[in-house]
């Protein structure tokens, strides 16, 4: 009877409020980011003629790490949480981090490409593959886009979620909150758009490498108390795809 008493309360009418909640700032603040990073390129002009949505890109995430700090600043005070911005308190996870990394980097360059490998052809870039791109992208990937992605969808929505709803899932011997595998499946729809731009088949498989991403980091961050390995798990396996991507075009061409 206690069990089912239990139960009830983590998925409560009251708890279960805060998934629209998270939602909404799962899509406000990237799309927030978006408009504000849009009014600095009307004023700064920020395209460039050898790599156009780098700049903008780079703004766009800043924003949107600048956001997330606001909101956690705000929403802390209402829900009192460990956020995660700190070293981890105890097993770190970098190496599983680094590993899956790499691991899911050619994952998804298989999957991103496979038209192309199929077809033994030469992906084709909307810019010059030359140093100052070539650093730009990796440094994006490799450096930058971990901790603009990472605070605001772990280390604030996951957070967040799972100290107004604390559901946890059991798998044998895996356990987890319910909040990161919730958060997840947003951060996958985010990336939605690409059933707009690319085969479905292509987009269906990038649905799921970033749902799977999206789990595996949300898992660190419970463990560790820390949102470093999601950080380094996001970079690892987003610069992996690049460096074999411009590897490749590089040698064929």
């Amino acid at each position: 009877m206690e069990d089912k008493v239990a139960v009830k309360r983590r998925f409560s009418p009251r708890s279960l409020l805060a998934i629209p909640m998270v939602a909404a700032l799962a899509l406000g603040i990237p799309y927030l980011a978006a408009v504000c990073a849009i009014v600095a390129d009307r004023h700064f002009s920020l395209a460039s003629p050898n790599g156009p949505t780098l700049p903008w890109l780079y703004v766009h995430h800043a924003f949107q790490l600048v956001l997330a700090f606001i909101a956690i600043g705000i929403v802390r005070r209402f829900v009192p949480a460990d956020y995660g911005l700190h070293m981890p308190r105890g097993k770190t996870y970098v190496r599983a981090a680094v590993l899956w990394g790499l691991f899911f980097g050619a994952l998804m360059t298989v999957v991103d490409y496979a038209p192309h490998l199929i077809a033994r052809t030469v992906p084709s870039l909307d810019y010059k593959l030359n140093a100052a791109n070539v650093t730009g992208w990796l440094f994006f990937e490799g450096v930058y886009v971990g901790p603009t992605e990472e605070i605001p969808f772990r280390s604030l929505l996951v957070t967040l979620l799972a100290a107004t709803m604390p559901a946890r899932l059991r798998l044998g011997r895996f356990e987890m909150n319910w909040a990161g595998i919730i958060v997840a499946a947003m951060f996958a729809l985010l990336h939605a758009t690409s059933f707009w731009s690319r085969e479905w088949a292509l987009a269906l498989g990038q649905q799921a490498y970033a749902f799977a991403l999206g789990v595996l980091y949300a898992y660190w961050l419970e463990k560790s108390q820390s949102v470093l390995a999601p950080i380094i798990g996001h970079n690892v396996s987003d610069v992996t795809e690049y460096v074999l991507l411009f590897a490749w075009v590089s040698v064929a061409t």
